[in-house]
């Protein structure tokens, strides 16, 4: 489906982003008659028929009995979500003149509203006049004011002062009449005069009545007879209309009852700053029609002052960054608090601390004083805050409980060790349905929760959380389930010969009952509706089926079950209930008969219904019209049974006959009046029946609904497969349905929507896979399907069913969405997951796969098969292919299993069973070089059988271990690289390990194997090293542990997912650095000493509190195991007496927590350390003087990718720098780059915006856009090769850092330095290895500091005078942000996984010293990433995780005292600006909170609200937040999201205004216009764009859902004469549709389907009547725009896919055959056919046919390019080719003398080719990211600005403009010389 919509995109005129002025078409002049004396606004345009007005959300009318009137509420509560608009458009006009305005409306007590009305002046701007109760303080701007309302209480209540009134309203306010002067107010606050009111825009919550305008000056509380005696209408004062007032009761007073404002006040000549009530009422006196206050200006107070023309701050610039005083609009409450000792600051930082208070808000003084009009006069006095004490080394007693469920209990005494946490999982979902049977799903009495049997597990779902709860106690599949009539007891029957019953007491999930039933199989249960009874049908010993009933009343109050009556019968038994209204009695049905049952006197008997001609019908299922109580007699009872054969029988249960018969038949038979009895009906597997209708779940997949006179059908729901059980809710408002496939779902009545809950495997899971960039995990089954999961949700995404083979192994990609999977019959596949289409099919296995598996870092694949062959893959591209494949290495009887061939965690090794079972071979990856061969059988000495191996897993790398599981049940440690056994743990199951798992920090070793599931402390620390957990009923195929290291996952008969609850070793340093003998740093006791200085000087700073485990570093020869750090160490050993290395003693002044950190000299590693202290810390055998050594260790490798989507990944890109460039001399450029489309969505914090100088700056691939945001002009700086992560701007606007990736050679990224007034690169720094993260300027902008990926885990500082390295150290954990406070330049934070790193500058001289803190997240939030931060006001810093909360930190103590949930997704971007917050997430959503509270909730400390922090506003974009640029206000600003989109964003208005888009996705093909005003534009997403080129906006979008648009072409100028109406683009996409746009009426004209195949080519003919299209399969279709049919059909090219098409008018009678118009088809095999064709005469015919010569074997090349050709436009009768060959050149063929008459040699293979039609200029893509000009036959330009292949490239119709596309970037260059 083709969608169009015009571009929003409005950042070059700023006057159409803050208001309509300039936009909006003035109104039409209308007579004021029909005005006067007023206008009922409401009854004028008629609200109620929604015509003329819009609504939207929760508007609604309704009549008030008090009013006695119609009264429209409109509540939500989020005020832009719901409103009533008027008109009903934003282009429409109110077009009323009158100057007062009143509404009558109430607001909803403890509710914000907003009202907005757009008025016009005289100078035709319109003005936006907006009051609420959501506003703290007045605000204006040239286009815009807005009003704090003040709700007043009703008389008698107390009043409160102005600032605590502001907010809500309270629960006792009135209804009002508000008056607007709306002449004064423009008048008095912008000096503008007034026209007519516009539009009006009640926004929720509250009520109103009506709104009225008028030139009179209405008095509410006056009567007609008044007014009279008063005379008071010669002087324009009236009172209120009848059908406009408020009734007020006899001997009751309006003032009384109602509230009266009237705004601005009479005769004010001072503004207000808020709307409230001032008087009971209006004074009336005379008005002077010349209104004094439109003939002067008016004196604006400061605070109004401040608040204009906001609309400069984005487009004009200014000198320098002012800031004005601010006169704060609040009285602030002061608290009596402990106070505390002042800060010593340092000599250095004295004057920077006095320049930073004299700017804060709210310091020690007295505002100016004003008169009071309005403006509240105060003294603020910093509130002093108490000091709460931090203690340190405290740890929280714990009780331990029992285990829970599915964690075995093992004995254990008091005094041994044991592996902790216990239990260390916990069963957190499971995903899989049924096992036994997919019959059994009932619904529990709440009608919100669902229970079904998962094979030996119960699970209870939560249908609306998705929650699970789990009853787990069985040994095998669970066959049977009943719930009595209240849901309080549940009863589960347990299949195989050992079948026993559980009783469940449901609320609470405790068993409180287990017997055995004596019954083999049981097979159905049911309960009576008291509990008390319970029966069951199963198979005995000798396979008679067998009843048994038991009682089980004294269950619930701990008694035993007991059998009441047993009996055995010859008949089959399907169903079986109990009665609903005799407990004693039961139902029962099979094949040929349905049976009563009765237990009389211990004894069980039975009679049959009498059938008649039904007696030989297989009987599936019975229900009940559900009736519980006694409320018929039994004689009234009837029961239904439904039957394979379609018929359902309505049973009288009194007569035991058969009342009924109705049958469900295919389609064409159902109005047949004569059935033949051979005509099959459809088997209805189940039915359930409610009070009011009947549901049938039957074998064609179909849930019907049906009267109780089952007279038709009244709905159907189709599923999937055969439905198994359908069951009423008891509420009868849902349907549950469950199908022989596993699915599980319910269907809502009242919406008719169909729910998912669950869908499973049908059969057992074999082996599964996960990757943690996109968070999916895949798995495949026995029931042969491929399943994609998102490990989140753990919803299915993707189900791929392979035809032939079963899929017997799975692998992920690391960093693609690709996915690997190989099959029994030795087939390997690679699908996409993008495209969700096959890449690969492999074949050179050729009997089942056993493994299959990709190197960590993605370059590699390898799988192996039962044969013993092992094949090695390369990945470099999409498209895998085969690098070698060696025989008979791969042991033959080791089975297949996931763990059989594994790669180490650096892709270096390669290690698998075989070449037999007994050997265990590691090999090198890349090349498949044998290292290292491994004899398990010998290493068991005293095992008297030869021991085989079974799997093979690697440890983390630092560590160089290999794990081989064995038959024997033993794990085998070895060393990886000589094969030394280092240790065996055994026995590990009781049978032979299935799977086994390490945690990547090797802290946890994972099990599987007799069906349950073990987690191992790898170290083997404690007593009892291991817990066991139950819950699978068949044998674990495989277990793993999620990407993030906080879940277990295990398979085999469904999928479990384990929250792993161990808390990650966050501070432990990486395996391998400590050595087996070391001493500790600080003794037990040491780290809650109190410790002094020996100098005994003052503190320079406020001491850090310590950690609960002070980190520590390895600075002795002993080992401690409590050390840890949140650093690594440098690789190198210095002797501590050498110049320049570091000595490591501690300090007694500063907490153990606090680490010093200075540079050592001449070298860019640095040293990491404590300061110094007096006590020694050498053992005792270390001598004073005898030299220390500094231990350093090697930088972390993390290659995992943290939880977070902060984290820069650089788009893959098959394509590399070039080795030759050619670049014009200066002066003498051709090109000039004039404008860049796009933006790059897939950085993060690339983009900024200063709102003081207006500097606007974004990334697009390598370039850096500086955009003019008020002329759209752009500046394009070029310096980077690769594309740019980063960027950030200094606070005085003078300098820009970006980076980006490293290039080809370098071995470090680079970091640009750009002077902003001229444009110029002034430095290039390298230092990280990988991607920089985020950069930051300090404050007064004297430092850089620069964070490192994950990978990278580097921060470093630079001296931004010289742009030197001052410090840097690598951090063992990722850190995600980072942020310099603004009050302190000495100070900076980040953020990484659950904590905050406080650092402290400290200079001294050229040297730098850095102390720092590490502060845990509070422990409620889990284990927890911190994703994003900023600093708040004065002490404040605010930091967002990966799961949506905001915490608050103090930046004096370093605590967290405050956390509030404030998205459901990972915050990522986070800007705060005084008492305002603004938040983005990966949700798409942006939200204001409001957080004026938090300052005064500091105190509070732990026990602070969150529920103090209101969200303002919520505004939902179209991709994740990645960068985001405000105001000082935060009233406005930039947001940029993943989807490549810049979004303008005004919270004031509630506005998003698309300022820069792009395609998200790569452009597949661009063009022109004829008249060269427009550039199209097409991508893989499935849009065409329409781009305007004088502005460079957005003019128009059409979208195709699911499909990939893959070329485009313009319609040329007709014969007859052009015109708006006739501009056309053709579009071909990847279905094989064609679709033809009309640009003038943006609509989708005609849509034609002349390809089976994805189109690749497409042309219009030279008069645009035909449409030429190729596609993928080679065939060239002619068809006709105006009649849509396909005319030829052309299969010269079959086979080879079509890589260009074009077109060109000229006569070619010469060359012998008819037709005015020539064109060429080029295909990817190398040919080229030249056609001559006659359109009007149905002509075509083949002028010249070819073929280009290339060699057989493509070298150096992973794909071929395309093969390219176009008529040359100087030379007629001649084309050009270029394509892969025998060299890299580029061919003129001349058609006349059938030779190649010109040869122009190419650097590299050509991607895309265009011919300038005005001069010999050709422009030449490449694969080496560059542009290459040619004048034909001179000299040739290259020009770069791409970050990958330039695969389009463009001239314009004129010759004069180029585009060209490189991915999703799009470039427009001018010809500027030639």
């Amino acid at each position: 489906m083709a969608a169009a919509a015009r571009g929003t995109s409005g950042h070059r005129d700023t006057s159409r982003i803050h208001s309509a002025g300039g936009t909006v078409p003035p109104p039409l002049v209308v007579p004021a008659a029909w005005q006067r004396p007023y206008l009922n606004v409401f009854k004028h345009f008629r609200v109620e028929e929604w015509k003329r007005s819009a609504r939207e959300g929760d508007v609604a009318a309704f009549t008030d009995v008090r009013l006695k009137g119609t009264v429209y509420r409109i509540r939500g509560s989020i005020p832009g979500s719901s409103y009533l608009q008027l008109p009903r458009t934003g282009t429409q006009s109110l077009g009323l003149t009158g100057r007062y305005l009143y509404l009558l409306f109430r607001p909803m007590p403890r509710k914000h509203f907003v009202v907005h009305l757009d008025v016009t002046t005289e100078e035709k701007q319109v003005v936006r006049i907006s009051f609420s109760s959501l506003f703290k303080e007045f605000k204006s701007t040239a286009t815009w004011l807005q009003f704090p309302f003040v709700c007043g209480a009703a008389e008698g209540s107390a009043r409160a002062p102005r600032h605590e009134l502001l907010g809500d309203a309270p629960t006792d306010v009135r209804w009002t009449c508000l008056m607007l002067d709306l002449c004064s107010i423009l008048s008095l606050y912008l000096n503008r005069h007034y026209s007519h009111l516009k539009s009006i825009k009640l926004c929720s919550s509250l009520l109103v009545k009506n709104i009225c305008t008028s030139d009179l000056v209405f008095d509410p509380g006056m009567t007609f007879s008044e007014a009279r005696q008063a005379e008071l209408a010669c002087h324009g004062v009236a009172p209120m209309p009848r059908e406009m007032a408020f009734p007020v009761p006899k001997g009751e007073k309006w003032h009384d009852l109602y509230d009266y404002i009237r705004f601005p006040s009479e005769g004010s000549k001072v503004p207000k700053d808020s709307i409230q009530k001032s008087c009971p009422g209006p004074v009336a006196g005379v008005q002077d029609p010349e209104d004094p206050i439109q003939q002067q200006p008016v004196a604006l107070t400061s605070a109004v002052r401040d608040r204009l023309s906001l609309i400069q701050q984005i487009t004009s610039p200014k000198a320098m960054p002012h800031r004005c005083p601010v006169i704060p609009k609040s009285i602030p409450e002061v608290h009596l608090t402990a106070s505390r000792p002042p800060r010593a600051v340092p000599a250095g930082d004295q004057e920077l601390e006095q320049n930073q208070k004299s700017h804060n808000v709210g310091d020690t003084g007295r505002s100016p004083t004003v008169s009071n009009s309005g403006i509240h006069v105060y003294a603020h006095h910093r509130s002093k805050r108490a000091t709460r004490a931090v203690h340190a080394g405290s740890e929280e007693s714990t009780s331990r409980k029992g285990p829970g469920p599915g964690v075995l209990p093992s004995r254990r005494t008091a005094a041994c060790r044991r592996l902790l946490p216990d239990p260390i999982l916990k069963l957190r979902m499971i995903i899989g349905f049924g096992g036994c049977s997919t019959k059994w799903a009932l619904w529990a009495q709440n009608n919100t929760a669902v229970v079904y049997p998962c094979h030996a597990v119960i699970v209870t779902l939560q249908i609306h959380s998705r929650k699970q709860r789990f009853f787990i106690g069985h040994t095998d599949k669970v066959s049977a389930l009943a719930f009595n009539g209240s849901s309080t007891l549940l009863a589960s029957a347990q299949a195989g010969p050992r079948s026993t019953v559980r009783l469940w007491d449901f609320p609470t999930g405790s068993c409180l009952s287990v017997f055995k039933t004596h019954v083999h199989s049981l097979l159905s249960l049911s309960f009576s509706y008291s509990g008390a009874i319970l029966c069951g049908v199963g198979k005995d010993g000798h396979g008679k089926t067998m009843v048994v009933v038991w009682n089980t009343a004294q269950v619930t109050r701990g008694g035993e079950v007991a059998v009441l009556a047993k009996a055995h019968t010859d008949v089959d038994i399907q169903a079986l209930k109990i009665t609903s209204f005799d407990d004693t009695r039961m139902v029962s049905c099979g094949w040929d008969n349905i049976r009563l049952w009765r237990v009389r006197s211990g004894v069980l008997r039975s009679c049959p219904v009498n059938l008649g001609e039904y007696r030989s019908l297989e009987f599936t299922g019975l229900a009940f019209q559900e009736r519980h109580a006694a409320e018929q007699e039994r004689e009234d009872h009837t029961f239904f049974v439904c039957s394979k054969s379609g018929h359902i029988l309505e049973v009288d249960y009194q007569s035991v006959s058969v009342r009924s018969v109705r049958r469900l038949l295919p389609a064409p038979f159902r109005d047949c009046q004569r059935l033949d009895k051979a005509v099959a009906g459809i088997a209805i597997n189940s039915i359930s029946i409610s009070s009011h209708f009947c549901a049938t779940g039957s074998e064609d997949g179909y849930l019907r609904l049906w009267p109780l006179d089952f007279s038709a059908v009244v709905a159907e729901a189709e599923q999937e497969a055969p439905v198994s059980c359908v069951c009423i809710s008891p509420d009868g408002r849902r349907i549950l349905c469950t199908t022989a496939a596993g699915y599980l779902g319910y269907l809502d009545l009242q919406s008719w929507d169909s729910n998912t809950l669950m869908r499973s495997h049908g059969d057992s899971v074999l082996a599964f896979s996960m990757e943690g960039v996109w968070k999916r995990m895949a798995t495949v089954s026995q029931d042969s399907t491929i399943r994609v999961w998102d490990l989140v949700s753990m919803q299915q995404l993707y189900d791929f069913t392979a035809a032939e083979g079963m899929p017997c192994a799975v692998a992920f990609h690391p960093t693609q969405e690709m996915l690997a999977c190989g099959f029994d019959n030795g087939m390997v596949w690679t699908f996409s997951l993008a495209t969700s289409s096959l890449l690969v099919e492999h074949k050179q296995h050729h009997t089942v796969i056993t493994g299959l598996t990709f190197s960590p870092d993605g370059n590699f694949m390898f799988s192996s098969c039962l044969q013993g062959s092992l094949a090695l893959y390369s990945c470099m591209a999409q498209k895998s292919h085969v690098l070698r494949v060696l025989g008979n290495v791969v042991a033959r009887d080791a089975g297949s299993s996931p763990d059989v061939l594994v790669v180490s965690g650096d892709s270096h090794l390669l290690a698998f069973v075989g070449p037999s079972k007994y050997v265990v071979t590691v090999m090198e990856a890349c090349s498949l070089d044998e290292l290292l061969r491994v004899d398990i059988s010998i290493l068991g000495l005293n095992s008297t059988a030869l021991d085989s191996a079974v799997g093979v897993c690697f440890a983390p790398v630092p560590q160089g271990e290999l794990l081989v599981a064995t038959s024997s049940n033993k794990i085998l440690v070895l060393d990886a690289k000589t094969g030394r056994l280092v240790r065996e743990v055994s026995p590990v199951h009781k049978l032979s390990c299935s799977s086994l798992a390490l945690s990547k920090d090797g802290r946890y070793l994972l099990t599987a194997g007799d069906k349950v599931i073990k987690v191992w402390d790898y170290q083997m620390h404690s007593n009892i090293n291991f817990q066991v957990y139950i819950g699978h009923s068949e044998p674990v195929r495989q277990v793993a542990f999620t990407p993030d290291q906080r879940h277990v996952i295990s398979v085999g008969d469904a999928i479990f997912l384990w929250d792993l609850l161990a808390l990650p070793e966050e501070r432990s340093p990486p395996a391998g650095l400590c050595s087996s003998e070391s001493v500790p740093l600080l003794g037990p006791e040491g780290s809650s000493e109190k410790l002094k200085d020996a100098s005994e000087t003052p503190r320079q700073a406020v001491p850090l509190p310590l950690l609960s485990s002070p980190p520590c570093l390895d600075v002795s020869s002993v080992h401690q195991a409590g050390c840890q750090s949140i650093f690594s160490e440098s690789d190198k050993e210095e002797e501590a007496d050498l110049p320049g290395s570091s000595r490591m003693v501690v300090n007694g002044d500063k907490d153990a927590s606090v680490l010093v950190v200075e540079p050592v000299r001449n070298e860019e590693l640095i040293v990491v350390r404590p300061k110094e202290r007096q006590e020694s810390s050498r053992s005792p055998g270390t001598s004073a003087s005898e030299p220390r050594k500094q231990i350093m260790g090697p930088k972390p490798q993390c290659s995992v990718r943290p939880d977070s989507y902060r984290h820069f990944t650089p788009r893959f890109k098959a394509s590399v720098l070039p080795k030759s460039f050619l670049p014009p001399p200066a002066g003498s450029e051709v090109l000039k780059l004039k404008a860049v489309i796009g933006y790059n969505g897939n950085g993060r914090g690339n983009m900024v915006w200063n709102p003081d100088t207006g500097f606007f700056a974004y990334t697009c691939g390598c370039i850096i856009v500086v955009e003019d945001l008020h002329s759209g002009s752009q500046n394009h700086w070029l310096g980077h090769a690769e594309e740019i992560s980063t960027l950030t701007v200094s606070h005085d606007a003078q300098v820009l850092a970006s980076a980006s990736g490293k290039r080809n050679g370098d071995s470090h990224c680079q970091i640009c330095i750009w002077n902003i007034p001229d444009g110029l690169c002034t430095a290039s720094l390298f230092h990280h290895e990988t991607q920089v993260q985020a950069m930051a300027f300090s404050q007064d902008d004297r430092f850089l500091v620069t964070l490192g990926d994950y990978s990278d885990q580097t921060i470093a500082l630079w001296n931004t005078y010289t742009y030197e390295l001052m410090w840097s150290t690598c951090i063992s954990e990722p850190v995600h942000d980072v942020a310099f406070s603004p009050f302190s330049h000495r100070e900076l934070a980040c953020v990484g996984k659950g904590a905050v790193i406080f650092w402290l500058l400290e200079q001294q001289g050229a040297g730098v010293h850095l102390k720092v803190h590490r502060a845990p997240a509070p422990d409620v939030l889990g284990p927890v990433e911190l994703t994003s931060l900023c600093y708040g006001a004065d002490t404040l810093l605010y930091s967002g995780t990966n799961s949506g909360q905001i915490c608050v930190w103090d930046t004096e103590t370093n605590c967290c005292f405050m956390t509030w949930e404030a998205d459901e997704g990972e915050i990522g971007v986070l800007v705060c600006r005084h008492n305002r917050l603004l938040s983005g997430s990966n949700t798409k959503r942006i939200r204001l909170w409001a957080v004026a509270a938090v300052q005064e909730l500091r105190l509070k400390g732990p026990d602070a609200r969150s529920d103090l922090v209101l969200l303002e506003h919520e505004i939902a974009l179209d991709g994740t937040i990645v960068s985001a640029a405000f105001d000082d206000s935060l009233e406005m600003g930039i947001v940029g999201t993943t989807a490549g989109t810049l979004w303008y964003i005004n919270w004031t208005e509630s506005t998003s205004i698309r300022l820069i888009s792009g395609h998200k996705n790569k452009v597949t093909e661009v063009c022109f216009s004829p008249d060269e005003t427009h550039c199209a534009t097409c991508g893989e997403d499935g849009s065409v764009r329409i781009w305007s080129l004088g502005s460079m906006e957005l003019v128009v979008q059409f979208q195709v859902l699911n499909q990939s648009c893959q070329c485009l072409a313009w319609k040329p100028h007709p014969v007859v004469a052009w015109g708006a109406e006739n501009q056309h683009v053709v579009a071909g996409y990847s279905d094989g549709t064609i679709r033809v746009f009309s640009i003038s009426r943006t609509e989708m004209e005609l849509k034609m389907q002349p390809h089976v195949v994805a189109l690749t080519a497409i042309a219009y003919s030279t008069d645009g009547e035909m449409i030429l299209s190729g596609g993928k399969d080679g065939l060239v279709a002619v068809s006709s725009p105006r009649t849509g049919m396909t005319i030829h059909v052309l299969g010269d090219h079959k086979g080879s896919p079509i890589t260009a098409l074009q077109c060109t008018l000229k006569q070619y009678q010469d060359f012998g055959v008819e037709g005015g118009e020539l064109w060429l088809a080029t295909s990817s095999d190398r040919r080229v056919s030249i056609w001559a064709s006659d359109w009007l005469k149905d002509k075509c015919e083949l002028l010249d046919w070819l073929s280009f010569p290339a060699p057989a074997s493509p070298k150096g090349l992973d794909t071929l390019p395309p093969s390219l050709a176009a008529f040359c436009p100087w030379e007629h009768s001649t084309l050009v080719y270029v394509g892969f060959g025998r060299q890299k050149e580029a061919l003129f063929y001349s058609l006349h003398k059938k030779q190649v008459v010109m040869k122009i040699p190419l650097p590299y293979f050509a991607t895309s080719l265009s011919l300038s039609p005005a001069a010999p200029f050709m422009a030449v893509g490449f694969g080496a990211r560059l542009l290459r000009l040619l004048r034909c036959p001179g000299e040739a330009q290259d020009y770069g600005g791409h970050d990958d292949t330039v695969h389009s490239c463009c001239f314009s119709p004129s010759g004069r403009r180029l585009l060209t596309a490189s991915h999703s970037a799009v470039l427009l260059w001018e010809l500027t010389g030639g």
